[in-house]
């Protein structure tokens, strides 16, 4: 059975409703909307926690879509996965094919920085600072990147940016 069919909370139950609603009255073809049913049930899955059921839709979802925009997405939500895995490698990959194809999602560049100066940390730690330096400049890029695109969030990132005289 989809997982679209088995959601218990609110929330997913609303979205399932108003997904359907939507996909029905949308002109799409059915290989769009079989691509939407993979990406909602992969959605579905990763706010349980499943990333391993979750990876399989959004991988199916990925092999039916065809607009860039709505591949974005799901190459993004791949990305969140392995960043909860701590997979970052694969994390920034998959941010970076997301950015491709669509520049303006601020969350891909927000959760590079994060990953960038989670590694500038692990470089402190191990004495390194040269390596700290450059992995705190490169997460400075992405945060103003994010900030260009949505000026009032990432509030903490402005305030880290400002501190550290990265923010111009």
């Amino acid at each position: 059975m989809p997982r679209s069919r088995i959601n218990e909370n609110f929330i997913d139950k609303t979205f399932s409703i108003v997904a359907n609603i939507l996909l029905r009255i949308i002109p799409t073809t059915s290989g769009e909307k079989k691509a939407f049913t993979y990406y909602r049930d992969g959605m579905s899955a990763q706010s349980e926690g499943n990333y391993a059921e979750a990876l399989q839709n959004y991988y199916e979802a990925m092999r039916l879509e065809i607009d860039p925009y709505d591949r974005s997405y799901i190459l993004y939500n791949i990305g969140l996965i392995h960043t909860s895995n701590g997979e970052h490698t694969k994390a920034l990959e998959y941010y970076f094919r997301a950015l491709e194809r669509n520049p303006f999602l601020p969350q891909a560049f927000n959760n590079m920085a994060v990953i960038c100066h989670y590694r500038g940390e692990q470089a402190i730690r191990q004495g390194d600072s040269e390596v700290a330096e450059s992995w705190f400049n490169q997460a400075a890029e992405y945060w103003k990147q994010a900030i260009a695109l949505t000026p009032g969030n990432y509030i903490e990132a402005q305030n880290w940016l400002k501190i550290t005289g990265r923010f111009e």
